[in-house]
């Protein structure tokens, strides 16, 4: 019995010797990076200046803003109007042609599908840049350019979803199963043959989720590029709310919401029917 007892025992003492502990001593790699996030959260919190009475004051702001913006002006409803058509519109152009471009941007990104690992490389280093630097800086850039007006938008729009879609896009191209293209190639299909015949309809249900999203995603940029002046709905947005005319801001947020959401039921269907 005295036996068994002590056999027990030292199966468990050399199980709780194998299993790993439970709080390791952190490396100094780790100290170091809790130390900065620390620092960023103390720093953060101070230079935003919060305090009691400005979160209270914030509230009673925020109650002034609501009340003063019952009910919706509708006075200037169908201007209004076309300024979200306006805006639907910069979107569903930008993102058409930027999808366009972002195929073969991303055929080349891809290391299964590009010439040269080189241009992959290059390429993915301008997708990169694209998706790395916001859209309202493209924005300005792209009003300094071509003036005030959705033109501005549009191009802003086409570099987004550039940046976004062409990611994308190069990850399902290099996911794809090798077989068929493989089993083009046996045939002698040229690469324009293999790239066609196998690799865009294999992707194509995952293109086109992705594609909707970008136009979910544009619809929302083309409404704050107009806070820059790139055209569409964000300009009238900024002058009621400059102007202090809340009640025509409520109406304008109030379509806003009513498109995205729209655009947003549309697009999960379309989705739901090809993928």
């Amino acid at each position: 019995m005295n036996s068994e007892l002590a056999v027990k025992e030292r199966k468990a003492s050399s199980w709780d010797k194998d299993m790993p502990s439970r709080w390791k001593r952190p490396s100094l790699v780790t100290w170091i990076l809790s130390i900065v996030f620390i620092s960023f959260m103390i720093s953060g919190l101070h230079n935003a200046n919060v305090s009691v009475d400005r979160l209270f004051g914030g509230m009673i702001n925020m109650g002034n803003f609501v009340g003063n913006a019952f009910p919706p002006d509708t006075s200037r409803i169908d201007f209004i109007f076309r300024s979200i058509i306006l805006t639907f519109e910069m979107a569903l152009v930008g993102t058409f042609f930027g999808v366009l471009l972002s195929l073969p941007i991303a055929l080349l990104a891809s290391s299964n599908t590009t010439p040269h690992p080189a241009i992959k490389h290059a390429t993915r280093s301008i997708v990169s840049m694209m998706r790395t630097i916001p859209d309202l800086i493209w924005a300005l850039i792209f009003v300094i350019s071509v003036g005030l007006g959705p033109l501005a938008g549009i191009l802003t729009i086409i570099v987004d979803t550039i940046g976004f879609c062409a990611r994308f896009f190069s990850e399902r191209i290099e996911e794809i199963d090798k077989g068929p293209a493989q089993a083009l190639e046996s045939t002698g299909a040229s690469r324009f043959g293999i790239i066609s015949g196998s690799i865009i309809p294999i992707g194509f249900p995952s293109f086109v989720g992705t594609s909707l999203f970008a136009v979910e995603k544009a619809i929302r940029s083309a409404v704050i590029l107009g806070l820059v002046g790139a055209g569409g709905i964000g300009v009238e947005l900024s002058t009621a709310m400059s102007l202090r005319r809340f009640d025509e801001a409520l109406m304008i947020i109030i379509l806003i919401l009513v498109v995205v959401l729209v655009v947003e039921q549309i697009s999960s269907q379309i989705r739901k029917k090809v993928i």
